[in-house]
């Protein structure tokens, strides 16, 4: 069936719930993991009083958000370690992370994407949408939502 899942993290309580429970997806059917973080380049931009931060400054942030996804990653590898499945890791600065997501999946020949629904809902999820509604409309691979 599936032989290589991309479970994208943001790091939040849901993503971890589906980080196991793509890791129990990919275990009996002896797939592989490739975990992903995209870097949401839009919030590293920050204006005080209408003045952008200088460059060093914004590349601070960035680093930060490196090492934060990495921490996230981490997580995905230590419970894909213990539950016996290979696993890589990928951080890439997209422009959205959507994008990014769908670009990774195929980039890494992923027959499927294993992500979280955060749940949002009424008018949020009219204005905004969200990242996995957008995964689910544009990714030309399947997608298991994890609720």
């Amino acid at each position: 069936m599936f032989k290589h899942v991309l479970i994208p993290t943001d790091g939040s309580k849901v993503a971890r719930k589906a980080i196991k429970a793509g890791i129990a997806l990919a275990k009996p059917l002896g797939a592989r993991v490739t975990a992903y973080y995209a870097l949401d380049t839009a919030s590293l931009y920050p204006y005080v009083d209408g003045h952008t931060l200088d460059l060093a400054t914004l590349r601070q942030f960035e680093n930060q958000a490196r090492e934060q996804g990495a921490k996230y990653l981490a997580e995905v590898e230590k419970a894909a370690k213990a539950a016996g499945v290979a696993c890589r890791s990928l951080i890439t600065d997209p422009a959205t992370p959507y994008q990014g997501i769908i670009a990774a999946a195929k980039k890494q020949k992923c027959d499927v994407i294993f992500m979280a629904s955060h749940g949002r809902g009424g008018l949020a999820k009219l204005l905004l949408g969200s990242v996995t509604q957008k995964v689910l409309a544009h990714s030309k691979i399947p997608v298991v939502v994890y609720r």
